[in-house]
């Protein structure tokens, strides 16, 4: 097979170690089958998303059957848990075709969200990442989307863990969202959000981190295909929020 790193886009700058790396036409996963979800998504958001869906929400949640069924979540895990199947790959950011929407549907690329993180300031992060990307000096944004688990604290799950195979799948304690944008003079400029896996009140500005100590708590270097002293500032300083 094909080194994935040397065909898909959205990999060009690199990516987290992973279980298993699962390709799709618009951007890649990679799978933690510990934790029964991705580790890690990384995607080139469309340059034609804007602010709302070009084509019709595709709503066809379903199990990613590229994956062993006890290593997979499926539909009934998420039922009555009170937890939204929360996309890390945004829907509104792959918009312009069905199967390029459809494919953000697939529970691969879902976690257990707070509905009041989901549907309020994540959605908000979602959004201004659009509006970056809108920007007519930014040639390209990619984005790094990561469940975090805090191991010094309990870890709850969602779904039946008495099933044949056991198929519960572990909440997330929060929520990474790694930015990094490339303008048409050949800069790149990186953001790195962490958000708190429940309702949360403020500004989106409020949750930059370094990105440093959250690849110590995801497990991974991001975007470790770029180099040099300028990156190295980035990850160890926040820089200011872009205008959204």
């Amino acid at each position: 097979m094909e080194n994935p790193f040397y065909i898909q886009r959205e990999l060009r700058y690199g990516a987290p170690v992973c279980d298993e790396i699962l390709t799709g036409r618009f951007f890649t996963i990679g799978y933690s089958w510990y934790f029964r979800q991705a580790k890690w998504v990384l995607e080139i958001v469309n340059p034609n998303a804007k602010f709302e869906w070009q084509v019709p929400r595709s709503n066809n949640f379903r199990a990613d059957v590229r994956l062993p069924r006890r290593f997979r979540a499926g539909l009934d895990a998420y039922k009555d848990s009170g937890f939204d199947r929360g996309h890390l790959v945004g829907s509104a950011n792959h918009a312009e075709l069905e199967v390029q929407n459809s494919e953000t549907y697939l529970l691969s690329n879902m976690s257990p969200q707070h509905p009041g993180l989901n549907q309020k300031l994540w959605r908000q992060l979602e959004l201004a990442v659009r509006k970056l990307n809108a920007q007519k000096n930014i040639l390209e944004t990619y984005v790094l989307t990561a469940p975090v688990f805090y191991f010094d604290r309990k870890i709850e799950t969602i779904g039946d863990d008495k099933a044949k195979y056991g198929i519960d799948v572990p909440i997330p304690h929060a929520f990474v969202k790694s930015v990094l944008a490339e303008d048409n003079k050949g800069h790149l400029k990186l953001w790195t959000f962490e958000m708190p896996n429940e309702e949360l009140t403020g500004k989106i500005e409020d949750y930059l981190v370094v990105t440093y100590d959250v690849e110590q708590i995801v497990g991974g270097v991001f975007w470790n295909r770029v180099s040099g002293p300028d990156i190295h500032k980035q990850k160890e300083k926040p820089n200011k929020i872009w205008e959204y």
